[in-house]
C-alpha cells in the first residue's frame, strides 16, 4: 500500500462528521436468548463498494445511505433506542427510546478498494480495515447508554466502506443481514421491505430474567477465567465452488446407502477443523472442540418466522481428542458436527433456555472451550445482495469484536456460485503453520 503521507494506520482514516438518525419511539423486551451476549462485544461487519465515479460519488451516496437509514430504522426501531434496566422487575432488560442510530463520515483517500479487498491482504492494509468499522472494543451492556446501531462511511481512493457496529444483545446474524438487505432496498427507493421484521419476542421467549451487571466493561475482562487474549492473525482462505464440492463428495463417499448425507457446511466444517487442530501441533490426547452458532428459528416447535427480529442462536458444542480427530478419516469429524446439529431440536433449546433462568450467568466472549473452532456466521447469509443502488458490494469481512483464537466466520463467495470465503483468526504461529500446510492449500485447490 502506498504511504501517500500517512505515517502510521491510525492516521489514514480521518472522521469529519458525526450525526444521529431516529424513528419513532417504541419499547422491545429482550428475550432470554438474548441476554448472554450482553457481555460479548458489537458484532462489526465491513463492506467495501466500488463507485462509478470514484471519490466524486461519495457525498450522493453518503446522502443516500444516510437518508434510507431513517427509513429502515422505522421499520427496524429496536436498533435506534437504547437498553433499559428495569429494577422493579427483577432486574429484566428491554429496548426502550428514540435516541437514533449513530453515522459517522470519514475518509481516507489514498486507499484504494482492491487493497483493502483482495484475498492477499497485506498487514498494514488489515490494520486499515479494523479502522473503518466504529465501536472497538465496546461491550454490548455499553448499549445501556450508547447508540444500539453506529455506521461509519468511509470515502475511499476508488469507492467507499460501510462499517457497521450492531448490539449483539438486540440481534444475531439473520437478523443482522435481514436488517442491511431491507436497508439496502430502501436506499434503492422500494416503498416498503420485501420482508417485514417481526418484533414480538414473547413469540421466542416470555420469562423476564434479571442480570446483575458488572460496574464496567473492564471489570467484566478482568474477570474472565481465560486470562488476558494472545495476538492473533486474521485471514481469508477463499474456497472456490469446486473445492467446497469436493471436500463435500470425499466426506459423503464413505457413508453407507440410506445414511443421511453430509452437508457442505459439515463437510468443509471437518477440514477446516482438522486442519486448524494440526497447526496448533496439538497433542494426542488434547481435546479440541468445535463450536457453532446455530439458527433456532425452524427447530422451535412450533418454529418461528425467518423474520423474527432478535437473537434466535444457541451455541452448539462437540469435542474429541486430537489424536482421533486427526487418526481418522473427515467423515469422522463431518459425522460428529452433524450428530450434534441434528440433536439440537426443539427439547434441547428449551432445556437450555431453563437452565439458564435458573441460574443466569455472566459469559465471555472466548468461552468456547479449550483448543476451540468456533463458527459464527453462516455462507447463507446473502451479504452480497446487501446493493444501496451502486453495485453489489466487492467484499465483505468483519471487524475484530469478538474474535478469539480458532473464531471462523464463513461468507459465501461474491459471485454466488457456492463458494466460500472462510475468515479466521488465529495465534502467529499457528497460522504460520496453516499457510504452510500442503493438505490444506491443497484442498483450496480450484
Amino acid at each position: 500500500m502506498a504511504d501517500n503521507g500517512a505515517s502510521s494506520p491510525a492516521a489514514a482514516v480521518t472522521v469529519t462528521a458525526t450525526r444521529s438518525v431516529a424513528p419513532s419511539a417504541a419499547k422491545c423486551v429482550l428475550a432470554t436468548f438474548d441476554l448472554p451476549y450482553i457481555t460479548f462485544y458489537y458484532n462489526q461487519k465491513l463492506l467495501l463498494y466500488r463507485l462509478p465515479n470514484g471519490a466524486s460519488d461519495f457525498p450522493d451516496a453518503v446522502a443516500r445511505i444516510s437518508g434510507s437509514l431513517s427509513d429502515a430504522l422505522a421499520y427496524f426501531y429496536p436498533l435506534a433506542g437504547r437498553i433499559r434496566q428495569d429494577d422493579k422487575d427483577g432486574g429484566s432488560f428491554s429496548i426502550e427510546g428514540q435516541q437514533g442510530a449513530e453515522v459517522i463520515e470519514a475518509s481516507a483517500d489514498h486507499v484504494s478498494v482492491d487493497e483493502l479487498a483482495g484475498e492477499e491482504c497485506s498487514d498494514e492494509a488489515q490494520k486499515v480495515l479494523q479502522l473503518l468499522v466504529p465501536y472497538t472494543g465496546v461491550m454490548n451492556l455499553e448499549g445501556l447508554h450508547r447508540p444500539l446501531l453506529a455506521v461509519q462511511v468511509t470515502r475511499l481512493k476508488d469507492g467507499l466502506a460501510v462499517g457497521c457496529a450492531f448490539n449483539h444483545a438486540v440481534l444475531d446474524g439473520t437478523s443482522t443481514w435481514h436488517f442491511m438487505s431491507s436497508w439496502a432496498e430502501l436506499c434503492r427507493g422500494a416503498a416498503a421491505p420485501s420482508l417485514l421484521p417481526a418484533h414480538n419476542r414473547a413469540m421466542a421467549r416470555s420469562v423476564r430474567v434479571g442480570l446483575t451487571l458488572p460496574p464496567s466493561a473492564q471489570a467484566h475482562e478482568k474477570s474472565d477465567p481465560n486470562g488476558p487474549k494472545p495476538p492473533l492473525v486474521a485471514r481469508v482462505f477463499s474456497f472456490p465452488s469446486s473445492a467446497v464440492s469436493r471436500a463435500k463428495s470425499a466426506a459423503n463417499a464413505a457413508l453407507p446407502a440410506g445414511a443421511k448425507p453430509f452437508s457442505s457446511f459439515q463437510s468443509l466444517g471437518a477440514q477446516i477443523w482438522r486442519a486448524v487442530s494440526r497447526a496448533r501441533a496439538l497433542g494426542p490426547a488434547d481435546i479440541t472442540v468445535f463450536a457453532v452458532f446455530a439458527d433456532c428459528r425452524a427447530r422451535l416447535d412450533p418454529p418461528l418466522p425467518a423474520a423474527y427480529f432478535g437473537n434466535l442462536i444457541q451455541a452448539v458444542f462437540t469435542g474429541v481428542p486430537a489424536g482421533m480427530l486427526l487418526g481418522s478419516p473427515p467423515e469422522l469429524a463431518a459425522g460428529m458436527l452433524q450428530k450434534a446439529i441434528d440433536e439440537h431440536d426443539a427439547g434441547a433449546i428449551v432445556r437450555r433456555l431453563e437452565e439458564y433462568e435458573a441460574a443466569p450467568k455472566l459469559f465471555h466472549y472466548s468461552d468456547a472451550g479449550p483448543n476451540c473452532v468456533a463458527v459464527g456466521s453462516s455462507p447463507r447469509f446473502r451479504v452480497y445482495d446487501v446493493d444501496f443502488g451502486f453495485g453489489r458490494p466487492e467484499r465483505v469481512r468483519s471487524g475484530g469484536n469478538n474474535k478469539f483464537d480458532g473464531m471462523v466466520y464463513l461468507y459465501p463467495g461474491r459471485d454466488g456460485d457456492g463458494a466460500i470465503d472462510v475468515e479466521l483468526s488465529l495465534q502467529p504461529e499457528p497460522m504460520q503453520r496453516l499457510e504452510k500446510d500442503e493438505q490444506f492449500m491443497l484442498l483450496r485447490a480450484a
